[in-house]
């Protein structure tokens, strides 16, 4: 029989029956035997059974990185102590996952057979009460012995937990000291309750600290122009910019969600990290656009001179890629990674070639990595690199992986959201840490890299759906970038049509009938399929192919998609396009009355908006409308 505090009489009566003499039992244990009962626990339970896999668990640990930091150096001060008494000493996060477990070798033996080991998950609903999960339940310091546990996992062990919380109250995780039963001291309680104590004073002094520096960091934006708010990690706000305190005298101390009632948006959010602490973030800066000065519909674009942007491509006029221009240009000056999303064909790397010649890294090294192209078995190779002999096939040489050779410069992952699962956790290690070691290497090589991926998926779908990690897309989403589509931009067509010509010095006249076919087709491939197209008349023309009913056979895609809309759409406003009074209409004209169609369509027939998406006076726009007879 074996000591305890309890009679094991007590549980088997409740486990059986349901009955409880709540003399015989405190009410915290009872109340916990209660959830387990309604929570279907088995008490029959051997073991823990909840367990990380290896990537999991340091996916976790890094996401707890703060509290172990802290905790860790008070629990090796124990070291000596609990190892001498026959104990263990385990920190557990929030969740229930043990993180760290430290003592006895001989206990630590003893407790993996129950599988009370690191990354086990020991809550209530998985292991029944014990100290760790009832004091997750409770959130106060408890001390749970034999048979006061639920499971017979635990019958033989007793344990002693203590919350540990932030300034503001918030659980930040567990201390636990536990033993076998005859090893069992009632100062295991005042123990772990000390200890806790002392995390959470140098967790708040942490705090401080960090909100000093984060205020350090604050005053090169106090003369800025812009409107920039600094946060820190709770997500209040700590300091505004003149241009923002003139306005707002109450701004200081209000949370990040209040941005909305004075009517400010996010326009582009830099994290800050802590020039003491390795990769620690301790705030953001957060530049903000004022919706107050707009009207609620309108197509708002910074205020941002986008000429002095260097963009190697034809920008056209369109708001839409106006839009992501800006944005290319304010995330240009910083290093933030950034993630540009956009259907396959919109010029993804083009954007991100062009955000790395406008940043201070113009000089270093552009390398763009096709996620998808390459075999998941060759991608650690091509990504990081080997040395000489890591394998059998490996170059003389070694190999200077894709990493390094962006070093100084930037990294442009395309297609990530193809990467296997592995190569997930291996790039987000990389990402935190900024070091890489080649694949048999031992050496560690530090990297000073800025990383731009770039997807046709939803990441955060993905995400949802347990396919993509959702600490690596926090990483790669700090600045998101959508590049629209060519259907979203039609009014950039004849600019792109002038600017492939010029570039590849093709010579040729389309004509309106081929030019307004292209107008109305829904481009699936974009810009790509644009150029394609473009390609094709040249190598007609030249051939001898002009006349336009040629020219429409061998350009079936654009006009199938034309007598589609004559079928299904001849009540739609565009269908006036090709009405009897649209044939009196010059080329030019006729491109003007499909881009104002469009914006009517855009801004639900609002004129005003409409003129103001097409950037022309609504005196034009009401002339045309009279012209057009729209």
């Amino acid at each position: 029989m074996m000591d305890t505090v309890l009679p094991l009489n007590t549980w088997k009566r409740f486990v059986n029956e349901g009955t409880l003499d709540s003399s015989r039992i405190s009410k915290q244990i009872s109340e916990s035997w209660y959830r387990c009962k309604k929570a279907d626990v088995n008490p029959y339970q051997h073991e823990g059974t909840t367990i990380l896999s290896k990537e999991e668990f340091e996916t976790q640990k890094e996401k707890n990185k703060s509290l172990l930091n802290v905790a860790q150096p008070h629990i090796h001060r124990l070291y000596d102590s609990i190892t001498s008494l026959g104990m263990m000493a385990l920190i557990i996060d929030p969740d229930g996952y043990v993180l760290s477990v430290s003592g006895n070798k001989e206990i630590l033996h003893r407790a993996s057979a129950i599988n009370f080991v690191e990354g086990i998950r020991w809550t209530e609903n998985e292991v029944g009460t014990n100290a760790i999960g009832t004091v997750l339940q409770i959130g106060e310091p408890i001390m749970i012995t034999g048979s006061e546990h639920y499971t017979i996992a635990s019958h033989y062990w007793s344990c002693a937990a203590a919350p540990i919380r932030d300034a503001g109250g918030k659980l930040l995780g567990v201390i636990d000291v536990s033993c076998p039963v005859e090893r069992s001291h009632p100062f295991m309680l005042g123990m772990v309750t000390s200890v806790a104590y002392a995390i959470e004073r140098e967790l708040s002094f942490n705090v401080h600290k960090d909100e000093y520096e984060l205020m350090q960091k604050s005053i090169k934006y106090t003369e800025t122009n812009e409107l920039v708010i600094i946060c820190n990690n709770q997500h209040e706000i700590v300091f505004a910019s003149n241009s923002l305190r003139e306005r707002f005298m109450t701004f200081i101390g209000t949370n990040l969600e209040d941005l909305q009632e004075f009517g400010l948006t996010i326009q582009l959010d830099i994290p800050i990290y802590s020039d003491y602490r390795h990769a620690h973030l301790i705030g953001r800066a957060i530049y903000l656009k004022d919706q107050l000065t707009t009207r609620a519909n309108s197509f708002f674009i910074p205020s941002v001179e986008i000429e002095k942007f260097h963009f190697k491509g034809e920008t056209g006029t369109s708001n839409a890629f106006q839009k992501a221009l800006v944005e290319m240009k304010l995330v240009a000056k910083t290093d933030a990674s950034v993630c540009i999303y956009g259907e396959t064909g919109t010029g993804k790397e083009l954007c991100a070639r062009s955000i790395h010649e406008n940043s201070s890294r113009k000089n270093g090294p552009f390398v763009a990595v096709n996620c998808g192209a390459i075999h998941k078995e060759l991608m650690a190779s091509e990504l990081f690199g080997y040395v000489e002999g890591a394998f059998t096939g490996a170059r003389r040489q070694g190999y200077k992986g894709k990493f390094e050779q962006a070093n100084n410069g930037t990294i442009f992952l395309d297609e990530i959201g193809e990467i296997s699962e592995s190569m997930q956790v291996s790039l987000l290690r990389v990402l935190q840490e900024r070091t890489i070691t080649p694949i048999g290497g031992t050496k560690e090589i530090p990297l000073n890299i800025r990383v731009i991926a770039a997807t046709n998926r939803d990441l955060y779908q993905m995400v949802c759906e347990g396919t993509f990690r959702e600490d690596l897309y926090y990483r790669l989403h700090v600045y998101p970038i959508t590049v629209p589509a060519l259907r979203d931009r039609k009014e950039d067509i004849p600019y792109l049509i002038r600017y492939f010509c010029q570039k590849h010095a093709w010579d040729f006249e389309i004509p309106e009938e081929i030019h307004l076919a292209m107008m109305k087709h829904d481009w699936p491939g974009n810009i790509r399929e644009l150029l394609n197209v473009i390609e094709r008349i040249n190598i007609l023309v030249k051939g001898g192919v002009k006349q336009t009913e040629q020219l429409q056979h061998f350009l079936p895609s654009l006009f199938e998609s034309k007598q589609k809309n004559l079928i299904f759409d001849r009540n739609s406003p565009s269908s006036s396009l090709i009405n009897s009074n649209s044939e009196k209409l010059t080329l030019r004209e006729k491109i003007q009355k499909e881009q104002m169609i469009q914006a009517l369509q855009k801004t639900n027939g609002n004129v005003t908006l409409a003129a103001e998406y097409l950037n022309i006076p609504r005196s034009t726009f009401y002339k045309r409308v009279r012209k057009f007879n729209l």
